[in-house]
């Protein structure tokens, strides 16, 4: 579906604008017209995938090189973006501009890689004229665009079809909805392959390991702090023991976990907590610590995500969390210091 207007399409300056007038209502239906549009390219577009994206799937799974995108104008920003998308879920990717290709950046493509090229009308003059060489190279090349009878179509090994796209622009020429159906269709590649690989947080937290995804995949094992740096005391130990425990502690934690005789958490005692009794009652350094620890205290596993652990620190307004393994044995120390320490300065 194409946008039409009942007033003239073509303005030839801006004061032809200004003197044609601002009208908020057209502006709307105009806008909500182009997504209208571009919703149904999508939708559309699921039922072209078929067999033809399924082998593109299976090739670069097995690919021993990368996947090499490339294009240029609108569908060469759309090529950089899917390039993105595959090099961020596992799939070695790079985009290389058609025309700086045939200027030599032909030369980073090897015969394991599996050449992605994107054009609309599959008739761009700059990309035809790197597919002899690709060919001869013996890379796979794969044609995503919008006319299977065009010249690149012809010469690809496999093609995948967006379909004859109506553009969501009054004159129909400016890409709109083909770089929509691309961007769409290039997701979902790269997203069948990621399904494929079976890959977890883990694995894709090693490809964000900075920025807001890396955090929130990064798990209280990679911050906590273990071995010396673990403040841990018996349950058998005064108070004025467990104070010392905490002072010697590399970092001066301000917090010791209490266990009893096989190691098992049963307590915890902060700073805060001796802040809170020396203001209720008298100090007695030989008090015993499981008299005033803190009973069944809340905990974290080295494999939870630190994100978790900052909402229980946030929803429990404290400072600091043992971490436990299965055994409830503490493994590691948490401190919201380390959860800061995450954030970018």
């Amino acid at each position: 579906m194409k946008v039409v207007r009942n007033r003239p399409e073509i303005i030839s300056s801006p004061s032809d604008a200004r003197a044609r007038g601002f009208d908020a209502a057209q502006v709307i239906a105009d806008a909500r017209a182009v997504i209208e549009a571009e919703g149904q390219a999508v939708s559309a577009l699921a039922g072209r995938v078929g067999d033809e994206l399924a082998q593109v799937a299976r090739r670069i799974l097995d690919c021993n090189g990368s996947v090499i995108v490339t294009g240029l104008g609108k569908s060469g920003l759309v090529g950089q973006k899917i390039s993105a998308t595959l090099a961020s879920t596992g799939t070695p990717s790079h985009f290389v501009h058609a025309a700086e290709a045939a200027h030599g950046d032909l030369g980073r493509l090897t015969k394991t890689d599996v050449v992605l090229a994107l054009s609309n009308s599959g008739e761009s003059e700059e990309l035809l004229r790197i597919v002899r060489p690709v060919k001869a190279l013996g890379s796979l090349l794969v044609a995503m665009t919008g006319d299977a009878g065009s010249s690149l179509a012809r010469h690809a090994d496999i093609v995948l079809d967006i379909g004859d796209v109506a553009e969501a622009c009054p004159m129909g020429l400016v890409p709109t909805a083909s770089t929509t159906a691309m961007m769409v269709l290039g997701d979902a590649l790269a997203m069948s392959i990621f399904n494929c690989r079976g890959f977890g947080r883990e694995e894709y937290a090693r490809f964000h390991p900075g920025g807001q995804l890396g955090r929130k995949l990064m798990k209280v094992r990679e911050v906590m702090r273990t071995g010396a740096d673990n403040p841990i005391a018996r349950q058998t130990a005064s108070l004025r023991e467990v104070i010392k425990v905490m002072t010697r502690t590399t970092g001066r934690p301000g917090a010791a976990s209490i266990v009893d005789g096989a190691g098992k958490l049963v307590g915890f005692f902060t700073d805060g907590d001796l802040r809170r009794m020396l203001e209720t009652e008298d100090f007695e350094g030989n008090a015993p610590i499981e008299r005033v620890m803190i009973r069944s205290p809340k905990s974290v596993t080295a494999e939870q995500l630190v994100a978790e652990a900052a909402r229980i620190m946030r929803e429990h307004k404290i400072d600091q969390l043992p971490v436990v393994d299965d055994g409830h044995t503490p493994v590691g120390f948490i401190d919201i210091q380390d959860v800061l320490s995450t954030r970018p300065v």
